[in-house]
């Protein structure tokens, strides 16, 4: 079987998996990293995201074999230690979820955005979680968790 070495949450892992197995699998089945949910398996709820160069993906529609040279984060690497990443603060301030279920990649989309836009405009915060499912229906609290993160979690 192939094997891939992927730059993940800055650690390099060697993995043996078929090139079109789904980076979703990698993560949860052969690393146990399973912050990242597989929900519809087709890339529309939004419960896979990572960070691939930034960039917020979803992971079950990511080949591995496409990964080379790219830089994966999990929401497992966001933290540092025991200190959580302002983003992840501001959803645990604001109460931004209940299940957890759509978390981790709401999260993530967010952070992605914050780095492209420090102060997104509501319109923008709307764009970027677009296509991310919350069965809870906790998108009241999840925009103003976006808006506490962008504010420098400041109330």
């Amino acid at each position: 079987m192939p094997q891939w070495n992927l730059e993940i949450n800055g650690k390099t892992e060697n993995v043996e998996a078929v090139g079109s197995t789904a980076l979703l699998w990698v993560l949860r089945e052969d690393l146990q990293l399973t912050g990242a949910k597989y929900g519809c398996g087709e890339g529309s709820c939004g419960a896979c995201t990572v960070l691939v160069d930034g960039k917020a993906e979803r992971s079950c529609l990511l080949p591995v074999s496409a990964l080379k040279g790219k830089k994966i984060q999990t929401i497992e690497g966001l933290s540092s230690g025991e200190q959580l990443h302002p983003v992840q603060q501001a959803f645990l301030d604001e109460e931004a979820f209940q299940c957890g279920f759509c978390t981790p990649g709401m999260i993530l989309s967010t952070v992605a955005l914050l780095s492209k836009s420090a102060r997104p405009p509501t319109e923008l915060v709307r764009q970027a979680l677009n296509g991310h499912v919350c069965r809870c229906g906790a998108y009241p609290r999840i925009l103003a968790a976006v808006e506490l993160a962008a504010r420098g979690g400041k109330r």
